[in-house]
């Protein structure tokens, strides 16, 4: 699941797995080139810290400028710093992550994204509640570079309920609706299901969250406690460049778990999960420069006819998703 350590970085896992009491919650920021945004993202850690927070931060940074920032922090004791440059992809380093974190349950934060005030409170009030739960979801702010808030980012879901894992799947399977640094999971599911999928570049959490649904029960919480940063170097912006790959990406995701539903569900959930495939690889067309792409997409919403239009529109959040990047684009701050 995660690369062998290097001799040079055992003492630096033994350090990070080493707790004077078990953490309640362990964060995970897989980090790689994060100067331009990991000073705030830990600010807004920090400012939420408690006693039995783990802290575990993997960098695989060519230079020494992001640690420089992380160590600025590292007289806090939640906090922990391994440098891993043998580890490229995030994928990889949350892997690693995961396997070491000390709590039974575990979240990721990008370094370009942010905690909100009163994630912890909310954290503990929601575990309480579903302690048993493989995975709490909840809807997150959307920003700009500048931190400002441009929209929110919502899951179609119904809250404070036990979700059924085939009512999650219809949903979650037509459009990624989850954004990173809002869940959080039980380690030992995560664990279970083998973790992310290195091999998937752009839909790793996609695939994640969806073998998550089935390894035990999903609650929903409609609060907002993180925020997701837009801006035009993030992996959800360069890495829908090549059309070919970016599509591949997501049949991959839809095509490993469209079995887990349904006949019945299958028909009707297929054509409006590949539908919104196309629909993304024609937006992200759109936004490389090619107008015309706009009109493919139009028409490949129209051809789900009224039903299946709803459907797509409900589940993939499609409005939420491009109006928050147009108003960054306007405002200058993408």
């Amino acid at each position: 699941m995660s690369s062998n350590p290097s001799a040079a970085s055992r003492a630096e896992i033994q350090a990070v797995s080493r707790a004077a009491e078990k953490p309640f919650l362990s964060v995970v920021m897989p980090v790689h080139d994060g100067a331009a945004w990991i000073g705030a993202t830990l600010d807004s850690l920090a400012a939420e810290l408690t006693g039995d927070l783990q802290i575990i931060i993997i960098d695989s940074s060519p230079t020494n400028a992001t640690a420089a920032i992380v160590e600025r922090f590292l007289h806090l004791p939640a906090f922990r710093l391994l440098r891993r440059n043998d580890l490229g992809p995030w994928q990889s380093k949350t892997n690693l992550g995961v396997e070491l974190a000390a709590a039974d349950y575990v979240c990721i934060l990008h370094q370009d994204d942010l905690w909100l005030p009163g994630r912890i409170e909310a954290a503990r009030r929601w575990l309480a509640d579903a302690p048993e739960a493989a995975l709490h979801l909840a809807p997150t702010a959307i920003v700009d570079r500048h931190g400002r808030r441009m929209g929110c980012w919502n899951c179609p879901l119904p809250s404070e309920k036990v979700l059924e894992s085939e009512f999650l799947l219809e949903r979650l399977l037509i459009q990624n609706f989850v954004s990173v640094p809002a869940p959080i999971f039980r380690r030992s599911a995560w664990l279970a299901c083998g973790g992310m999928d290195e091999m998937l570049w752009y839909t790793a959490d996609w695939d994640m969250w969806a073998k998550l649904a089935v390894a035990g029960s999903v609650v929903y919480h409609q609060e907002i406690t993180t925020a997701f940063r837009v801006h035009g170097g993030s992996l959800t912006v360069t890495g829908s460049r090549n059309a070919n790959e970016f599509r591949s990406q997501m049949q991959t995701v839809l095509e490993r778990h469209l079995y887990r539903l349904s006949a019945r569900s299958q028909r009707q959930i297929e054509s409006a999960a590949r539908a919104s495939i196309s629909v993304n690889v024609s937006l992200a067309a759109a936004s490389g420069g090619d107008l015309k792409a706009l009109v493919r997409a139009a028409r490949t919403m129209l051809s789900l006819g009224p039903t299946g239009l709803t459907r797509y529109l409900r589940d993939s959040r499609l409005l939420e998703r491009v109006m928050c990047r147009l108003r960054a684009k306007l405002t200058g701050a993408f």
